[in-house]
């Protein structure tokens, strides 16, 4: 069974997937079911895969593969998967795009190549993405300045909108982007332009008030996926004080698995201490936690659990 295929009008939590690694660095397929189980369980409104956070570019083309079948077969068309395509090999970038609809994919995100400078030219690089994948492919155009060093003007992306239907949403990454965001609402709402669908990222440090400036949700990885899915179906039904009281209770965990270059680690190890992944191995290149960095996890989850019970 296969999900519809993304389009404007998604929304809610699509929660960027870790890669479940084996201990001795190895794909862990079977530990991937579980953690997809987990996801769902939480209730999300959609899940992406191969993400830069999931550690996409340590994979091989055959282990991406791999990924996108088990998660879609696991997903068994429950809610949409995103399967992140990001190359600067076009030709790579399409086949795995083109291979991941196939298995049944709702869409792709893609990320801008490194180098790419100035509007004109990020107009042409994604003219030439939509061209190379199959017709009709959606496609998330991921906002991460911080990692690819491409600046995203408001008004490229307006271009961007306009000239290229399969453009369904914007994974904004940008940061601090609060302003960013609100520009692209308005000017889109004076200027009568498609609407498109905008989750956030950045692991959700600012959702409260990027929801309030006009995003549908978040696309991030947080390790506590119920916090995204309650705060955002809070302030959907307008309980926005609600919405920011929940968030409040997490932002200290959340704020620590945020940290540049640690992250990802703190990541995997909640996930493995929630009984999500067998074992949090980052695969290398890659973190690890010292001894200093777990007792502050062992604090900040205890202090999280007692005032979740009160």
């Amino acid at each position: 069974m296969t999900a519809r295929r993304l389009d404007e009008r998604a929304h809610g939590v699509f929660p960027i997937a870790a890669t479940p690694f084996a201990p001795d660095g190895g794909l862990d397929l079977e530990s991937l079911e579980r953690l997809v189980e987990f996801y769902l369980a939480r209730r999300v409104h959609g899940l992406t895969v191969l993400g830069i956070m999931g550690e996409a570019p340590k994979l091989t083309p055959a282990e991406s593969r791999a990924v996108v079948r088990q998660v879609v077969r696991c997903v068994a068309g429950r809610i949409p998967v995103v399967v992140g395509i990001s190359n600067r090999d076009l030709a790579a970038l399409a086949s795995l795009g083109n291979d991941a609809m196939a298995a049944g994919a709702a869409g792709v995100m893609v990320a801008p190549s490194p180098g790419i400078a100035g509007d004109d030219a990020l107009v042409a690089y994604f003219s030439a993405v939509l061209d190379a994948l199959d017709r009709g492919t959606p496609v998330v155009y991921q906002d991460y300045p911080q990692a690819t060093g491409v600046v995203l003007t408001v008004e490229a992306f307006h271009r961007i909108v306009d000239a290229f239907s399969q453009v369904v949403m914007l994974k904004h990454e940008d940061c601090p982007g609060l302003d960013k965001l609100t520009r692209i609402r308005r000017e889109a709402r004076d200027a009568g332009r498609r609407r498109v669908s905008i989750l956030v990222g950045n692991n959700a440090l600012y959702l409260p008030q990027e929801l309030t400036r006009g995003a549908d949700g978040a696309m991030t990885g947080f390790s506590y996926p119920e916090m995204l899915v309650e705060v955002y179906e809070r302030f959907a039904a307008g309980d926005v004080d609600g919405a920011e009281d929940v968030f409040d209770v997490y932002l200290p965990l959340l704020r620590y698995e945020a940290q540049p270059g640690i992250g990802l680690a703190v990541r995997k190890d909640l996930l493995f201490r929630r009984g999500a992944l067998a074992s949090p191995t980052v695969r290398a290149p890659g973190p690890t936690l010292r001894a200093e960095h777990r007792r502050e996890l062992d604090r900040l989850v205890a202090r999280l659990e007692r005032r979740l019970k009160s």
